[in-house]
């Protein structure tokens, strides 16, 4: 895998009525390679928000720079996608449209059966058949998430990224939304971006857990290899001792080197 996303040197300032601005974050440096899963895990206010924000292109950062397949990122672009907390479907289009839809912005040229069979597919690939002519209103925020899923993919990002996807689920449709998430990865192979406050979920999924430290002035504090192969049965990985030596450095970084550090 090579690196092809980098982050180097981010600062983000907040002007407030004060004199010095508010620091969200500060000397952020990162290199993510191709196809990677990567998962940002911090407590509330860590500034993992507002770091999705600026690689998306939707905030400017005040320092630094972020390089995306040797282009600088400076505003938004099909080549990054996102899926938030609480979906964002559009209320008035059916599972289908809504990710006809957005194959059709990005793709224009497409005739109708490719645009057909494009759709079918991804709608397939998240286990929305049956579900694919009903309105975001009548299925599960679970499906909903799916749906999300599948329309930003659709597009062929080189970076999926993901805020807090599954926080507002219920634990067993989040399980089930997991391993959905893993197979995908191995179909589609794109680079995924995950920012989540479950250690659980951060080691499961990652190739690599990027712990940030605590606001304001956040920065990345450690970055975890997680050596644990794919395809990964979540049953057998509760006694794996490498998914249990990194579940352990997770909580001894957040829980017993801040507790430290607050004494």
């Amino acid at each position: 895998m090579s690196e092809f996303l980098s982050l180097k040197n981010i600062e983000k300032r907040f002007p407030t009525s004060g004199k010095e601005a508010y620091i969200a974050l500060t000397d952020v440096n990162l290199d993510i390679k191709k196809n990677e899963i990567i998962s940002i895990i911090g407590h509330k206010g860590c500034g993992k928000s507002t770091l999705l924000n600026i690689i998306l292109g939707l905030e400017k950062q005040s320092q630094g720079e972020i390089i995306l397949n040797g282009n600088a990122v400076s505003e938004p672009g099909p080549d990054r996608a996102v899926v938030f907390q609480h979906g964002s479907l559009l209320p008035w289009l059916s599972v289908y449209e809504n990710i006809e839809m957005a194959i059709r912005k990005i793709m224009p040229k497409l005739d109708a059966l490719t645009l057909r069979e494009r759709v079918e597919n991804f709608v397939s690939m998240v286990n929305l058949d049956a579900a694919k002519d009903k309105l975001p209103c009548d299925i599960s925020e679970g499906m909903n998430q799916r749906a999300d899923i599948a329309r930003a993919l659709s597009i062929e990002p080189d970076v999926l990224l993901m805020d807090e996807p599954f926080a507002a689920i219920d634990s067993l449709t989040r399980t089930t939304l997991q391993e959905l998430l893993m197979h995908i990865q191995q179909t589609v192979n794109t680079t995924m971006i995950i920012m989540t406050h479950d250690i659980d979920e951060a080691v499961l999924l990652s190739d690599r857990v990027v712990m940030m430290t605590n606001g304001p002035a956040a920065t990345i504090g450690e970055i975890l290899e997680v050596n644990l192969e794919r395809p990964r049965n979540r049953v057998e990985l509760q006694h794996d001792p490498e998914y249990i030596r990194c579940r352990e450095a997770i909580v001894a970084f957040f829980y017993e080197k801040f507790a430290k550090e607050d004494e």
